[in-house]
């Protein structure tokens, strides 16, 4: 997100335990200039606490949310016990992604000769998409595209575009079938052959591999980065192959594998 100054009322944010005593914790946002805010016990867990040391002890990486904030007087009150486990996983991974960001915009620009730019990056970046991990991801999935809208200079993007394809690493999925192709023709293997080669068409985004499992079986397993794309591709793949198969007199079958490993 955008780098403000002070964080925003209902905002879950990252926080270091710096000092626990016994009715408060004090800690440092981590995303707001390590600026100082405070858990009263009463927002440290839920239910009775006999000892606040037993929730929350110094050193500690907390998420937290935002009560209340007074840039006037410098305060900001957080809640331990309104984060869930699901809510504090997930901001945990987007803080630890954005860190790993703006390491990559400073490394970028030191080695496009230009470290004192690090910061007007930053801003390009926040002002385009947000947060910053999500433009490194756009990096490598859209290529230089993405940034020649961005208007900065060639070498900082080809600096860029380096450490994106370097460091991001897609999520992707993988999902695969059973392909039956029997051919009694004289000439069959070719035919199957040829089958074969056709399961390997060009998908943008898909990687498709093939595996002999036996004759006439065959495993056909393809990873996307979705499975729209893969589903579509396994399907282009395995329509293909059976094309060959019965123009040629010969006999094709599918059968989708489900999660469980079972044929479909």
């Amino acid at each position: 997100m955008q780098e403000r100054e002070w964080p925003e009322q209902g905002e879950l944010v990252v926080c270091s335990v710096q000092n626990v005593k016994d009715f408060v914790a004090f800690v440092t946002l981590d995303e707001y200039n390590n600026r100082e805010g405070l858990i009263p016990i009463a927002e440290v867990a839920r239910g009775w606490i006999k000892y606040i040391r037993d929730h929350i002890r110094e050193g500690q990486k907390v998420v937290c949310k935002v009560l209340n904030v007074d840039p006037q007087k410098g305060h900001i009150d957080l809640s331990l016990k309104d984060v869930n486990e699901h809510q504090r996983r997930e901001k945990i991974r987007i803080w630890k992604n954005e860190s790993k960001a703006k390491k990559w915009i400073g490394f970028a620009a030191e080695a496009a000769g230009h470290p004192e730019n690090a910061k007007n990056i930053t801003n390009a970046l926040y002002r385009e998409y947000g947060v910053l991990y999500a433009a490194f991801e756009d990096f490598v999935t859209e290529g230089r595209e993405a940034l020649n809208k961005l208007k900065i200079d060639p070498g900082l993007a080809d600096a860029l575009y380096t450490v994106a394809i370097e460091n991001v690493k897609l999520p992707s999925v993988t999902i695969s079938g059973d392909l039956f192709l029997r051919s009694t023709k004289p000439d069959g293997v070719n035919i199957i052959r040829r089958a074969l080669r056709s399961a390997e068409p060009k998908v943008d985004g898909a990687e498709i591999e093939i595996t002999y499992l036996g004759a006439p079986n065959y495993r056909i397993k393809v990873n996307a980065s979705n499975y729209k794309d893969a589903e579509k591709a396994l399907e282009k793949a395995s329509t293909a192959a059976i094309g060959v198969l019965k123009r040629a007199g010969g006999e094709g079958k599918f059968s989708r594998k489900s999660k469980s490993g079972k044929s479909v």
